[in-house]
């Protein structure tokens, strides 16, 4: 008999599990950096309607109202 070990072949799912992992991952990454940039858009736009920032209104009261 011989001590030769025969060469493994590669199966079809362990071919497509490898081809498969890099898109996941790098769709698993660009979906945090797509979180994280929707997340510091709607900060920036807070801050601008934030009512510290706006100017005060004065509003005059005409004569007709005051009846």
């Amino acid at each position: 008999m011989s001590d030769r070990k025969q060469p493994t072949q590669i199966e079809a799912h362990e071919l497509l599990l490898s081809a498969a992992t890099v898109p996941l991952l790098a769709g698993l990454i660009a979906a945090r950096v797509a979180s994280e940039m929707v997340m510091n858009l709607s900060q920036a736009s807070e801050e601008i309607f934030r009512g510290d920032r706006l100017p005060i209104l004065h509003f005059t009261q005409s004569p007709d109202s005051e009846s």
